[in-house]
């Protein structure tokens, strides 16, 4: 039976750059971001995001994207301690990033090796965001 978590997370730095862009394509970027956690997960992520920002079919972009990303969790979940990896995947539309995130298979160190487990966020812009993750240990 897995449990469930929630928490919050607060952005402490973000550091965005394009990597590819051509006329009438869509960007691509990469950001790399610091993150604290509070709640049934406590610590500071790292984390690599790689996105794309879609076009709206005029000449000038929407603001939607898709991404891709990896972080390193370094802190607890629930009453155990160490560190994991979550694989993120969403978008952003409308003014809110959503995404689903997947705890990756063998990254646990500590106590908390063995964690999988599968959550999620919504954030639009705000101090902190709410994320949730349903996990068990193997």
């Amino acid at each position: 039976m897995s449990t469930h978590a929630t928490a919050t997370f607060e952005v402490k730095s973000w550091d965005e750059k394009p990597y590819d862009e051509m006329d009438g394509g869509p960007k691509l970027t990469r950001a790399s971001i610091t993150k604290s956690f509070t709640g049934d997960i406590e610590g500071e992520g790292t984390l690599e995001y790689l996105m794309i920002y879609r076009e709206d079919g005029s000449a000038s972009e929407d603001g939607s994207a898709n991404f891709v990303g990896l972080e390193r969790i370094v802190g607890r979940v629930g009453d155990r301690s160490g560190s994991f990896v979550l694989q993120h995947s969403g978008t952003f539309e409308g003014g809110v990033a959503r995404a689903i995130l997947s705890v990756v298979s063998g990254s646990g160190t500590g106590d908390l090796r063995g964690l999988r487990g599968e959550g999620s966020f919504a954030a639009a812009h705000a101090e902190s965001y709410p994320i949730t993750l349903d996990y068990d240990f193997e």
